[in-house]
């Protein structure tokens, strides 16, 4: 069955694949202390700036839980939109782990912006209540929206301003910066992102994800944090060495590119359709949209995707990077077939 319903549906690239089974070969000193580890970090390091601190870790919410812990002390508040991972999809984990108050803001789009933020800059110094520490946002958006370089920088100026870091939820970044036409270093150290949970479970890799941080008084306490907070791998270049093969020769560019390519593709076929309404501009390779529910249950009787507001008949559908114009074409088909 192919799916819409997520791009961690989609398989391991085959170009990663090989990765891991060459570093399947001998024996390696384990916990990050072997050379697949130090070339995936040179890697990263050539790809965002020499001067960061690269920390693999198992997953997303492990990277999130462990770049929150980095900016804040429990007494502090994190601010986020309503529709972020960290306040929706990852079970209390963030707040658990840094035992600070996460507060939601609502935004039309799933973006943050300084004067929907500026509201909540308040009572510094006062120990009543909980000190704004932070800010997260994602990046693509949980709503597929994308910030812009200046949007990012107005946040990052907003926060530094008050003594705040901005922690980027880079799951799907590099769909980001293939729209943009922009390079990793600069959708994030350009535009003064203090620390980034950077993924690619999303964009070709089987497991893994790292914490690079920026900002210097952020990287004293990272491995202690890493460690404690159970994502420190034994046999680490198992995740390191997936890095690698995704940086070399633009690897991460050409799945991205293909998976906002797909996901244009669908919107272009589904907007012929009659009845059928995007609830968000298509940027990246989601799509949010209400059709009628007659068509929605004959293409779940195909395909496997999820409801964002089943009362509204909205749905989100996600393309990846082995999204093929044939799935795309079936889909329609099926959905045709309805009307």
């Amino acid at each position: 069955m192919r799916s819409f319903a997520s791009d961690n549906n989609s398989g391991v690239h085959p170009l990663v694949m090989d990765a891991l089974n060459r570093a399947n070969k001998d024996h390696a000193v384990g916990y990050g202390d072997d050379p697949w580890t130090e070339e995936a970090v040179g890697k990263i390091r050539e790809a965002f700036t020499p001067d960061c601190e690269v920390l693999f870790v198992f997953n997303g919410t492990g990277s999130n839980a462990v770049a929150l812990q980095l900016c804040t002390r429990p007494y502090n508040l994190i601010l986020c939109a309503e529709t972020a991972h960290i306040y929706v999809d990852e079970c209390g984990a963030p707040a658990r782990m840094t035992g600070c108050q996460i507060r939601p803001i609502a935004t039309p789009d799933g973006k943050l912006t300084p004067e929907l933020l500026r509201p909540y800059l308040c009572h510094f110094g006062e120990q009543h209540h909980s000190q704004p520490g932070a800010i997260y946002l994602s990046q693509c958006t949980e709503l597929g929206t994308i910030y812009k370089p200046d949007e990012l920088r107005a946040i990052t100026e907003l926060a530094h301003a008050h003594g705040m870091y901005v922690h980027m939820d880079g799951a799907r970044l590099a769909n980001a910066c293939a729209a943009l036409g922009l390079t990793f270093k600069e959708l994030t150290v350009d535009c003064g992102i203090d620390i980034l949970s950077f993924g690619g479970t999303k964009n070709g890799l089987m497991i893994g994800e790292s914490v690079i941080i920026f900002h210097p008084d952020l990287k004293k306490e990272a491995r202690f944090v890493r460690k404690q907070s159970a994502q420190l791998a034994s046999k680490l270049r198992y995740l390191s060495c997936q890095f690698t093969a995704y940086l070399k020769d633009d690897l991460w560019l050409k799945n991205a590119r293909h998976a906002n390519q797909m996901a244009l593709l669908l919107r272009d076929g589904l907007k012929e359709l009659p009845e059928v309404w995007f609830t968000q501009e298509v940027e990246s390779n989601q799509l949010f949209l209400t059709m009628p529910r007659r068509v929605i249950d004959k293409l779940l009787q195909s395909y496997f995707f999820y409801f964002w507001d089943e009362a509204a008949d909205e749905i989100r559908l996600v393309t990846s990077f082995d999204t093929t114009e044939e799935d795309i074409r079936e889909l329609l088909a099926t959905a045709k077939s309805c009307y």
